[in-house]
Protein backbone atom coordinates (compact mmCIF):
# COMPACT_ATOMS: atom_id res chain seq x y z
CA UNK A 1 0.00 0.00 0.00
CA UNK A 2 1.46 3.21 -0.96
CA UNK A 3 1.04 6.61 1.73
CA UNK A 4 -0.66 9.11 1.28
CA UNK A 5 1.73 12.28 1.65
CA UNK A 6 1.24 13.95 4.51
CA UNK A 7 -0.17 17.51 4.32
CA UNK A 8 -2.30 16.70 1.05
CA UNK A 9 -3.61 20.25 0.55
CA UNK A 10 -7.33 20.43 -0.38
CA UNK A 11 -9.24 22.90 -1.49
CA UNK A 12 -13.09 22.52 -0.50
CA UNK A 13 -15.92 24.27 -3.11
CA UNK A 14 -19.22 24.29 -1.23
CA UNK A 15 -18.01 23.71 1.92
CA UNK A 16 -20.89 25.02 3.87
CA UNK A 17 -23.05 22.35 2.60
CA UNK A 18 -23.76 18.94 3.21
CA UNK A 19 -21.05 17.59 1.63
CA UNK A 20 -18.51 20.21 2.18
CA UNK A 21 -19.68 19.70 6.09
CA UNK A 22 -19.14 15.99 5.61
CA UNK A 23 -15.79 16.41 4.26
CA UNK A 24 -14.20 18.54 7.01
CA UNK A 25 -15.72 15.92 8.97
CA UNK A 26 -13.74 13.39 7.40
CA UNK A 27 -10.64 15.98 7.29
CA UNK A 28 -11.25 16.66 11.19
CA UNK A 29 -11.10 12.17 11.67
CA UNK A 30 -7.75 11.84 9.77
CA UNK A 31 -5.90 14.50 11.77
CA UNK A 32 -2.70 15.95 9.58
CA UNK A 33 -3.32 14.10 6.55
CA UNK A 34 -4.95 17.17 5.21
CA UNK A 35 -4.08 20.51 5.36
CA UNK A 36 -7.22 22.58 3.93
CA UNK A 37 -5.84 25.72 1.99
CA UNK A 38 -9.48 27.12 0.61
CA UNK A 39 -13.01 27.06 1.08
CA UNK A 40 -15.66 28.49 -0.50
CA UNK A 41 -19.06 28.99 -0.14
CA UNK A 42 -22.16 31.07 -1.75
CA UNK A 43 -23.73 33.34 0.82
CA UNK A 44 -23.55 31.70 4.05
CA UNK A 45 -21.05 33.78 5.33
CA UNK A 46 -21.51 32.68 8.98
CA UNK A 47 -20.83 29.21 8.81
CA UNK A 48 -17.73 29.76 6.62
CA UNK A 49 -16.16 31.64 9.54
CA UNK A 50 -16.63 29.37 11.36
CA UNK A 51 -14.86 27.03 9.27
CA UNK A 52 -12.38 29.62 8.93
CA UNK A 53 -11.66 29.84 12.48
CA UNK A 54 -10.98 26.13 12.55
CA UNK A 55 -8.74 25.25 10.04
CA UNK A 56 -7.47 28.20 8.97
CA UNK A 57 -7.11 28.17 4.74
CA UNK A 58 -4.99 30.57 3.00
CA UNK A 59 -7.98 31.38 0.72
CA UNK A 60 -11.91 31.73 1.51
CA UNK A 61 -13.76 32.68 -1.28
CA UNK A 62 -17.64 33.77 -1.05
CA UNK A 63 -19.83 33.71 -4.36
CA UNK A 64 -22.11 36.61 -2.75
CA UNK A 65 -20.81 39.76 -2.45
CA UNK A 66 -23.20 41.48 -0.12
CA UNK A 67 -22.02 38.59 2.69
CA UNK A 68 -18.74 38.91 1.62
CA UNK A 69 -19.07 42.14 3.05
CA UNK A 70 -20.21 40.89 5.87
CA UNK A 71 -17.22 38.41 6.67
CA UNK A 72 -14.61 40.09 5.88
CA UNK A 73 -14.46 42.56 9.37
CA UNK A 74 -14.73 38.87 11.15
CA UNK A 75 -11.82 37.50 9.47
CA UNK A 76 -8.50 37.15 11.07
CA UNK A 77 -6.21 40.52 10.29
CA UNK A 78 -3.26 37.85 9.00
CA UNK A 79 -2.98 34.31 7.67
CA UNK A 80 -6.63 34.05 5.56
CA UNK A 81 -7.27 36.25 2.21
CA UNK A 82 -10.77 37.01 1.02
CA UNK A 83 -11.71 36.52 -2.67
CA UNK A 84 -15.58 37.46 -3.97
CA UNK A 85 -17.72 36.35 -6.76
CA UNK A 86 -17.41 33.98 -9.43
CA UNK A 87 -13.90 34.76 -10.32
CA UNK A 88 -13.02 34.39 -6.34
CA UNK A 89 -14.38 30.79 -6.24
CA UNK A 90 -12.00 29.82 -9.68
CA UNK A 91 -9.03 31.59 -7.89
CA UNK A 92 -9.84 29.30 -4.95
CA UNK A 93 -10.56 26.31 -7.70
CA UNK A 94 -6.58 26.86 -8.87
CA UNK A 95 -4.26 28.19 -6.21
CA UNK A 96 -0.71 26.80 -6.22
CA UNK A 97 -1.67 26.10 -2.66
CA UNK A 98 -3.90 23.59 -3.18
CA UNK A 99 -2.89 19.96 -5.03
CA UNK A 100 -6.61 18.38 -4.84
CA UNK A 101 -10.30 20.52 -5.19
CA UNK A 102 -13.58 18.73 -4.04
CA UNK A 103 -15.99 20.16 -6.09
CA UNK A 104 -18.90 20.19 -3.77
CA UNK A 105 -21.02 23.08 -5.21
CA UNK A 106 -25.04 22.56 -5.94
CA UNK A 107 -26.06 22.82 -9.40
CA UNK A 108 -24.57 24.62 -12.68
CA UNK A 109 -22.61 26.72 -10.67
CA UNK A 110 -19.93 24.76 -9.82
CA UNK A 111 -19.20 23.90 -13.55
CA UNK A 112 -16.38 26.82 -14.31
CA UNK A 113 -14.52 26.36 -11.49
CA UNK A 114 -14.46 22.72 -11.51
CA UNK A 115 -13.45 22.98 -15.18
CA UNK A 116 -10.87 25.32 -14.17
CA UNK A 117 -9.18 23.23 -11.60
CA UNK A 118 -9.07 20.21 -14.12
CA UNK A 119 -7.28 22.65 -16.55
CA UNK A 120 -5.23 24.07 -13.60
CA UNK A 121 -4.28 19.94 -13.07
CA UNK A 122 -5.92 19.18 -9.85
CA UNK A 123 -6.79 16.22 -8.76
CA UNK A 124 -10.47 16.67 -8.47
CA UNK A 125 -12.80 14.64 -6.30
CA UNK A 126 -16.43 15.84 -7.60
CA UNK A 127 -19.46 15.56 -5.69
CA UNK A 128 -21.27 18.27 -8.22
CA UNK A 129 -23.08 16.21 -10.56
CA UNK A 130 -24.51 18.87 -12.77
CA UNK A 131 -20.56 19.50 -14.26
CA UNK A 132 -20.30 16.02 -15.71
CA UNK A 133 -24.37 16.85 -16.86
CA UNK A 134 -23.86 19.68 -18.43
CA UNK A 135 -20.19 19.35 -20.13
CA UNK A 136 -19.22 15.47 -19.66
CA UNK A 137 -17.09 15.32 -22.93
CA UNK A 138 -15.80 18.82 -22.56
CA UNK A 139 -14.63 17.89 -18.84
CA UNK A 140 -13.48 14.35 -19.41
CA UNK A 141 -11.64 15.16 -22.27
CA UNK A 142 -9.55 18.08 -20.43
CA UNK A 143 -9.51 15.63 -17.67
CA UNK A 144 -7.66 13.23 -20.07
CA UNK A 145 -5.57 15.74 -22.16
CA UNK A 146 -4.20 16.80 -18.55
CA UNK A 147 -3.57 13.55 -16.80
CA UNK A 148 -6.15 14.81 -14.37
CA UNK A 149 -7.56 12.09 -11.89
CA UNK A 150 -11.46 12.51 -11.51
CA UNK A 151 -12.62 10.98 -8.29
CA UNK A 152 -16.19 10.42 -8.05
CA UNK A 153 -18.13 11.36 -4.26
CA UNK A 154 -21.29 10.68 -5.11
CA UNK A 155 -22.03 6.90 -3.55
CA UNK A 156 -23.55 5.65 -6.21
CA UNK A 157 -20.43 6.33 -8.66
CA UNK A 158 -18.12 5.63 -5.64
CA UNK A 159 -20.02 2.20 -5.27
CA UNK A 160 -19.44 2.01 -9.11
CA UNK A 161 -15.68 2.90 -9.27
CA UNK A 162 -15.03 0.77 -6.76
CA UNK A 163 -16.35 -2.70 -8.10
CA UNK A 164 -15.05 -1.86 -11.61
CA UNK A 165 -11.91 -2.43 -10.12
CA UNK A 166 -13.17 -6.34 -10.10
CA UNK A 167 -12.03 -6.71 -13.73
CA UNK A 168 -11.24 -4.88 -16.97
CA UNK A 169 -12.84 -2.11 -18.31
CA UNK A 170 -13.50 -4.10 -21.89
CA UNK A 171 -15.11 -7.06 -19.38
CA UNK A 172 -17.87 -4.59 -17.95
CA UNK A 173 -21.45 -6.07 -19.17
CA UNK A 174 -23.54 -2.95 -17.67
CA UNK A 175 -23.79 -1.20 -14.63
CA UNK A 176 -26.72 -1.06 -11.93
CA UNK A 177 -27.08 2.12 -10.70
CA UNK A 178 -29.57 2.01 -7.19
CA UNK A 179 -31.69 4.44 -5.40
CA UNK A 180 -33.48 4.80 -2.90
CA UNK A 181 -36.94 5.85 -4.17
CA UNK A 182 -37.28 8.68 -2.27
CA UNK A 183 -40.28 9.37 0.11
CA UNK A 184 -43.30 9.25 -2.70
CA UNK A 185 -42.11 5.69 -4.25
CA UNK A 186 -45.53 4.20 -3.06
CA UNK A 187 -47.72 7.42 -3.31
CA UNK A 188 -50.41 6.52 -5.47
CA UNK A 189 -49.43 9.05 -8.73
CA UNK A 190 -52.77 10.71 -8.15
CA UNK A 191 -51.79 11.82 -4.56
CA UNK A 192 -48.48 13.33 -5.97
CA UNK A 193 -50.01 16.24 -7.94
CA UNK A 194 -50.35 17.67 -4.12
CA UNK A 195 -47.03 16.97 -2.56
CA UNK A 196 -45.63 19.90 -0.55
CA UNK A 197 -41.77 20.90 0.10
CA UNK A 198 -41.96 19.62 3.80
CA UNK A 199 -43.28 15.92 2.07
CA UNK A 200 -40.30 16.21 -0.42
CA UNK A 201 -37.59 16.97 1.72
CA UNK A 202 -38.23 14.38 4.17
CA UNK A 203 -35.95 11.70 2.84
CA UNK A 204 -36.25 8.12 4.30
CA UNK A 205 -32.84 7.07 4.23
CA UNK A 206 -30.23 10.48 3.55
CA UNK A 207 -30.07 13.66 4.59
CA UNK A 208 -28.81 16.04 2.13
CA UNK A 209 -29.65 19.37 1.06
CA UNK A 210 -32.91 20.60 -0.50
CA UNK A 211 -32.19 20.69 -3.89
CA UNK A 212 -30.89 17.14 -4.08
CA UNK A 213 -33.21 15.80 -1.87
CA UNK A 214 -36.58 17.26 -4.00
CA UNK A 215 -34.47 15.37 -7.08
CA UNK A 216 -34.28 12.03 -4.92
CA UNK A 217 -37.92 12.61 -4.60
CA UNK A 218 -38.82 13.54 -8.31
CA UNK A 219 -35.99 10.84 -9.33
CA UNK A 220 -33.87 13.11 -11.19
CA UNK A 221 -31.17 12.58 -9.44
CA UNK A 222 -30.78 9.02 -10.53
CA UNK A 223 -31.39 10.35 -14.06
CA UNK A 224 -28.54 13.02 -13.95
CA UNK A 225 -26.64 10.23 -12.28
CA UNK A 226 -26.73 8.12 -15.37
CA UNK A 227 -25.63 10.81 -17.57
CA UNK A 228 -22.53 11.30 -14.94
CA UNK A 229 -22.23 7.71 -15.06
CA UNK A 230 -22.11 7.69 -19.41
CA UNK A 231 -19.38 10.30 -19.17
CA UNK A 232 -17.39 9.10 -15.99
CA UNK A 233 -16.85 5.45 -17.06
CA UNK A 234 -17.32 5.87 -20.74
CA UNK A 235 -20.58 3.53 -20.74
CA UNK A 236 -22.98 3.02 -23.36
CA UNK A 237 -26.70 4.53 -22.55
CA UNK A 238 -27.79 0.26 -23.00
CA UNK A 239 -25.15 -0.80 -20.04
CA UNK A 240 -26.69 1.81 -17.54
CA UNK A 241 -29.68 0.43 -15.48
CA UNK A 242 -31.15 1.75 -12.32
CA UNK A 243 -33.16 0.01 -9.52
CA UNK A 244 -35.05 1.13 -6.71
CA UNK A 245 -33.45 0.11 -3.64
CA UNK A 246 -35.12 1.54 -0.41
CA UNK A 247 -32.84 0.25 2.44
CA UNK A 248 -30.10 2.20 0.64
CA UNK A 249 -26.81 -0.45 1.03
CA UNK A 250 -26.15 -1.25 -2.00
CA UNK A 251 -24.89 1.73 -3.73
CA UNK A 252 -24.27 0.15 -7.14
CA UNK A 253 -23.78 -2.90 -8.63
CA UNK A 254 -21.51 -4.01 -11.63
CA UNK A 255 -21.99 -7.09 -13.78
CA UNK A 256 -19.64 -8.79 -16.33
CA UNK A 257 -19.42 -10.25 -19.35
CA UNK A 258 -19.31 -13.64 -17.31
CA UNK A 259 -22.22 -12.91 -15.23
CA UNK A 260 -20.38 -11.97 -12.43
CA UNK A 261 -22.03 -8.92 -10.28
CA UNK A 262 -20.04 -6.97 -7.86
CA UNK A 263 -22.05 -4.78 -5.59
CA UNK A 264 -20.47 -2.01 -3.01
CA UNK A 265 -22.69 -2.44 0.00
CA UNK A 266 -22.29 0.07 3.36
CA UNK A 267 -24.72 2.10 5.62
CA UNK A 268 -25.94 5.03 3.76
CA UNK A 269 -23.13 7.79 5.47
CA UNK A 270 -21.50 9.87 2.70
CA UNK A 271 -18.42 10.20 4.66
CA UNK A 272 -16.86 6.91 3.06
CA UNK A 273 -17.30 8.05 -0.22
CA UNK A 274 -15.95 11.05 0.48
CA UNK A 275 -12.78 9.71 2.78
CA UNK A 276 -12.31 7.14 -0.51
CA UNK A 277 -12.39 9.56 -2.68
CA UNK A 278 -9.91 11.64 -0.61
CA UNK A 279 -7.40 9.05 0.49
CA UNK A 280 -7.44 6.80 -3.24
CA UNK A 281 -5.88 4.74 -4.10
CA UNK A 282 -5.83 3.81 -0.03
CA UNK A 283 -7.99 3.13 2.69
CA UNK A 284 -8.33 4.05 5.52
CA UNK A 285 -10.33 4.02 9.23
CA UNK A 286 -13.49 5.78 9.14
CA UNK A 287 -15.82 6.92 11.53
CA UNK A 288 -18.91 5.61 9.93
CA UNK A 289 -21.76 2.88 11.59
CA UNK A 290 -20.63 -0.33 10.22
CA UNK A 291 -23.16 -2.45 7.90
CA UNK A 292 -24.15 -5.50 9.58
CA UNK A 293 -26.65 -7.67 7.43
CA UNK A 294 -28.06 -9.70 9.81
CA UNK A 295 -29.48 -6.26 11.67
CA UNK A 296 -30.51 -5.34 8.02
CA UNK A 297 -32.36 -8.39 7.67
CA UNK A 298 -33.23 -8.20 4.27
CA UNK A 299 -32.90 -6.43 0.89
CA UNK A 300 -35.31 -5.40 -1.64
CA UNK A 301 -34.89 -4.08 -5.03
CA UNK A 302 -37.66 -2.94 -7.93
CA UNK A 303 -38.14 -1.67 -11.33
CA UNK A 304 -38.64 2.41 -11.10
CA UNK A 305 -42.09 3.22 -12.56
CA UNK A 306 -40.64 5.32 -15.43
CA UNK A 307 -44.63 6.89 -16.13
CA UNK A 308 -44.85 8.18 -12.68
CA UNK A 309 -41.68 9.84 -12.42
CA UNK A 310 -40.71 10.60 -15.73
CA UNK A 311 -37.32 12.60 -15.15
CA UNK A 312 -35.46 8.96 -15.77
CA UNK A 313 -36.93 8.96 -19.21
CA UNK A 314 -36.05 12.35 -19.81
CA UNK A 315 -32.27 11.78 -18.59
CA UNK A 316 -32.33 8.96 -21.01
CA UNK A 317 -33.37 11.12 -23.44
CA UNK A 318 -31.30 14.20 -22.88
CA UNK A 319 -27.68 11.58 -22.85
CA UNK A 320 -29.03 10.15 -26.48
CA UNK A 321 -29.83 13.85 -27.98
CA UNK A 322 -25.69 14.80 -26.09
CA UNK A 323 -24.45 18.21 -26.99
CA UNK A 324 -26.51 20.85 -24.96
CA UNK A 325 -29.55 18.99 -24.27
CA UNK A 326 -27.84 17.64 -20.91
CA UNK A 327 -27.07 21.20 -19.75
CA UNK A 328 -30.96 22.33 -20.66
CA UNK A 329 -32.58 19.74 -19.02
CA UNK A 330 -30.26 20.33 -15.91
CA UNK A 331 -31.33 24.10 -15.71
CA UNK A 332 -34.72 23.89 -16.50
CA UNK A 333 -34.66 21.21 -13.49
CA UNK A 334 -32.56 23.50 -11.02
CA UNK A 335 -35.26 26.58 -12.12
CA UNK A 336 -38.28 23.92 -11.43
CA UNK A 337 -37.17 22.47 -8.18
CA UNK A 338 -36.27 26.66 -7.04
CA UNK A 339 -39.66 26.96 -7.83
CA UNK A 340 -41.49 24.33 -6.40
CA UNK A 341 -39.56 24.91 -2.95
CA UNK A 342 -41.04 28.55 -3.40
CA UNK A 343 -44.36 26.94 -3.31
CA UNK A 344 -44.66 28.75 -7.20
CA UNK A 345 -44.79 25.20 -8.88
CA UNK A 346 -46.18 21.74 -8.38
CA UNK A 347 -44.41 18.80 -7.51
CA UNK A 348 -45.87 17.15 -11.01
CA UNK A 349 -44.58 19.79 -13.36
CA UNK A 350 -40.71 19.45 -11.97
CA UNK A 351 -40.12 16.88 -14.20
CA UNK A 352 -42.36 19.15 -17.06
CA UNK A 353 -40.73 22.26 -16.67
CA UNK A 354 -37.24 20.98 -17.43
CA UNK A 355 -38.41 17.85 -20.57
CA UNK A 356 -40.01 21.60 -22.28
CA UNK A 357 -36.96 23.75 -21.65
CA UNK A 358 -34.93 21.14 -23.10
CA UNK A 359 -37.09 20.84 -26.03
CA UNK A 360 -37.17 24.57 -26.04
CA UNK A 361 -33.45 24.89 -26.13
CA UNK A 362 -31.25 26.05 -29.06
CA UNK A 363 -29.44 22.82 -29.54
CA UNK A 364 -25.62 22.82 -30.26
CA UNK A 365 -24.15 19.53 -30.94
CA UNK A 366 -20.15 19.93 -29.89
CA UNK A 367 -20.56 22.80 -27.23
CA UNK A 368 -17.14 24.88 -26.01
CA UNK A 369 -17.54 25.68 -22.71
CA UNK A 370 -18.82 28.84 -23.45
CA UNK A 371 -21.41 27.79 -25.45
CA UNK A 372 -22.62 24.79 -22.35
CA UNK A 373 -22.71 27.95 -20.18
CA UNK A 374 -25.06 30.29 -22.83
CA UNK A 375 -27.06 26.82 -23.24
CA UNK A 376 -27.35 27.07 -19.23
CA UNK A 377 -28.44 30.28 -19.34
CA UNK A 378 -30.79 30.86 -22.04
CA UNK A 379 -32.66 27.20 -21.37
CA UNK A 380 -32.70 29.13 -17.57
CA UNK A 381 -35.09 31.99 -19.01
CA UNK A 382 -36.99 29.65 -20.66
CA UNK A 383 -37.73 27.62 -17.47
CA UNK A 384 -38.55 31.11 -15.78
CA UNK A 385 -41.40 31.56 -17.96
CA UNK A 386 -42.73 27.90 -18.26
CA UNK A 387 -42.82 28.03 -14.13
CA UNK A 388 -45.15 31.26 -14.80
CA UNK A 389 -47.28 30.01 -17.18
CA UNK A 390 -47.71 26.89 -14.52
CA UNK A 391 -47.99 28.51 -11.29
CA UNK A 392 -50.64 27.02 -8.99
Amino acid sequence: MTDIPQHRRLAILGSTGSIGRSALDVVRQLGDRFRVTALSAGANWRELLKQVREFKPKLVALSDAAAAEKLRPELPSEGTRLLVGDEGVIEAATSADSDMVLSAIVGAAGLRPTVAAVRAQKSVALANKETIVAAGQLVMREAARRGVEILPVDSEHSAIFQAMSAGKPEEIARVIITGSGGPFREMPAEALRDVTPEQALNHPTWQMGPKITVDSATLMNKGLEIIEAHWLFGLELDQIDLLIHPESIVHSLVEFVDGAVVAQMGMPDMREPIQYALTWPDRLECPVPRLRLSDVGALHFERPDFERFPAVALAYEAAGRGGTAPAALNAGNEIAVEAFLDRRLRFTDIAVVAGLTMNAHRFVENPALEEVLEADAAAREVARTLVERKRP
